[in-house]
């Protein structure tokens, strides 16, 4: 068993992705329904500010390189909530999902 400090950041990690994955789907149900409220701006906020960690830290996640630190094996805090197969893929996915989404929105605003 890994130690407690990476328990914690593991954990702390499912918690952000849980709350980024919310974020991604409450804005798609805002796509589809053509809801526009206070809501909207802040689960996209959440997403953003996540994009920019990562592209802040060269694509790593930060919890990622903290849990390295304190013996995570090979440094990966994903295991918890997905497969490493498909972790290697979830950005890429949530990328292309978030553009198709503005874009979606900003059509449904606008005409």
């Amino acid at each position: 068993m890994e130690n407690r400090k990476v328990f914690v950041i593991k954990f702390i990690h499912s918690f952000f992705f849980l709350l980024m994955v919310f974020s991604l789907f409450y804005t798609l149900f805002c796509c589809i329904t053509g809801t526009y409220n206070w809501t909207l701006p802040v689960a996209m906020a959440i997403i953003i500010i996540d994009g920019l960690l990562i592209a802040l830290n060269r694509g790593r996640c930060p919890l990622t390189t903290l849990a390295a630190k304190y013996g995570a094996k090979n440094g990966a805090v994903t295991h918890l909530f997905m497969p490493v197969f498909m972790a290697r893929y979830v950005f890429k996915f949530f990328t292309v999902l978030f553009a198709v989404e503005i874009i979606w929105l900003g059509l449904g605003y606008f005409i």
